[in-house]
């Protein structure tokens, strides 16, 4: 197995930075199109990871200057994902601009109960995108990327809908069912990918490449609509088995509210976590003084705010962690129209703290 031949970003000096930019910004300014052909078309994949690859070097000196093409299972320049929801029959509507989004299945109570761990080499998507490893592989001798597993209770609420939040507190018995296998579902995708690539999940955050490419980070997107009291009781346990089985383990939190959470989360023993902006930076620093804090910017502000403001914004995170090391920036999904003026300011305030 062979690693992919992502290099330091020229920006490096200070501390580490990355930017990902929605589907909407590669459609409307390079033509990519996010169809199913971005996801499952070999030879379309690996153009677009060329040409994204070219475009962060020449735009924003982000990567190397002229590269390659690469056996590339799945990029690394986009977030979100459908493989593991996908596994269990969610339905995702694909279009040109935008990225995948599901059709929650609205399970009933017998069904979700019925469900049991896929066999993810001979049910689709993980059938078509092992046969395209496999013949990568081949070509190649190694392959590169990976998936966003999605997290636990995303799934969950793929399958169940909005019903899912009253399960949390009315029925432990479907809620300990239904996590333990879309938990189960997670671990052996990641497993099997990173067995593969080396890596399962720059495709949740590639900040990851600046402190270890093995980390698996799972995906608490929808934890932020609970209280951390209900997430301790309930689900906190399937963050614990997923770290267990799954080490380096880090935690993707892009909710605002990350400091309500960061003790608990301290249990689980990650290595690194995304924080979401408006969260409080600096108790999210006391909290977890020896993980990596990969701090969000917002992509809103952005898209409407001045290249001084986003300098701002970024100078603003990285003094309230009160750290010099084991700290980045990173701002994920930035929309068409965003100036670059505004993604270089957030750079440069990454390159110049030390």
């Amino acid at each position: 197995m062979a690693t992919n031949d992502c290099k330091p970003n020229k920006q490096r000096a200070g501390v580490p930075a990355e930017v990902i930019f929605n589907p909407n910004w590669w459609f409307k300014e390079y033509g990519i199109r996010f169809d199913e052909s971005f996801y499952f078309d070999r030879e379309c994949r690996i153009q677009n990871d060329v040409k994204m690859r070219s475009v962060l070097y020449e735009r924003f000196g982000i990567g190397t200057a002229n590269p390659a093409p690469r056996p590339v299972i799945g990029s690394e320049h986009v977030a979100g994902g459908f493989v593991v929801p996908a596994l269990f029959g969610v339905m995702f509507r694909f279009t040109e601009g935008e990225a995948p989004w599901p059709v929650a299945r609205q399970l009933s109570r017998e069904e979700a109960r019925a469900l049991r761990v896929p066999e993810i080499e001979n049910t689709w998507p993980m059938s078509r995108l092992i046969e395209d490893m496999d013949w990568l592989e081949k070509q190649f001798g190694y392959v590169v990327g990976d998936f966003n597993t999605d997290g636990v209770l995303n799934t969950a609420l793929h399958l169940r809908g909005q019903q899912f939040f009253l399960d949390l507190q009315e029925d432990p018995e479907l809620v300990s069912h239904l996590c333990t296998v879309i938990m189960q579902t997670q671990c052996h995708v990641a497993e099997y990918v990173r067995s593969r690539t080396g890596a399962c999940s720059v495709g949740v955050n590639r900040s990851i490449v600046n402190v270890d490419r093995a980390i698996y980070v799972h995906a608490n997107c929808s934890v932020h609509m609970i209280s951390p009291k209900l997430y301790a009781r309930t689900l906190l346990g399937f963050d614990c088995a997923l770290a267990e089985r799954l080490r380096p383990y880090g935690i993707h939190h892009c909710g605002n509210n990350m400091h309500l959470f960061a003790e608990i989360y301290a249990r689980t023993g990650a290595v690194f976590y995304d924080v979401g902006w408006g969260s409080g930076v600096g108790r999210c620093n006391q909290a977890l003084p020896e993980a990596f804090l990969n701090l969000r910017l917002c992509p809103m502000r952005m898209l409407v705010c001045s290249a001084d403001e986003m300098r701002g914004d970024a100078e603003r995170l990285l003094a309230e962690s009160g750290r010099k090391t084991r700290v980045g920036l990173c701002c994920i999904n930035i929309d068409y129209g965003t100036p670059d003026a505004n993604v270089l300011a957030m750079l440069a305030a990454a390159r110049s703290w030390a």
